[in-house]
């Protein structure tokens, strides 16, 4: 929830305040997988950050490719990893996992699943455009 807005200035135009603040324990918005966990959102201005629960089983080509629409995820990832494993597998055939400490930069084009059995979670700025429904 942003604490904070936008203001008009006496031009006319929008300004953002210099300090804002959302907190991702009162998301703007959470959006569910198909399975296996969710992405909770809070934008500021044209920012985002997010926080993403994959639960163990998760697989993108199995819980997001029928909302994403895209034969392989194109949402650029940026952000850290808190807890779990995540492999991910480019469409270039480099493969990583990833786990707790770890941060990313995960270029459009590639698949990812979660390792064992314990959730991966992580702090995620490029979530804006995921998990949305094609059109």
């Amino acid at each position: 929830m942003l604490t904070s807005s936008w203001s008009i200035e006496k031009s006319g135009w929008f300004a953002m305040k210099m300090l804002n603040k959302g907190s991702l324990e009162s998301p703007d918005e959470t959006r569910k997988f198909k399975a296996h966990g969710y992405v909770e959102i809070v934008n500021i201005g044209e920012f985002s950050m997010a926080r993403a629960t994959f639960e163990p089983g998760w697989k993108w080509s199995n819980d997001l490719k029928p909302i994403a629409g895209t034969e392989t995820c194109e949402v650029r990832h940026t952000g850290v990893f808190l807890s779990g494993r995540m492999t991910v597998h480019a469409d270039d055939g480099s493969e990583v996992q990833y786990g707790p400490g770890d941060v990313f930069v995960i270029e459009p084009g590639h698949d990812a699943w979660v390792e064992g059995d314990e959730p991966c979670i992580l702090l995620d700025t490029g979530m804006a455009p995921y998990a949305v429904p094609a059109s």
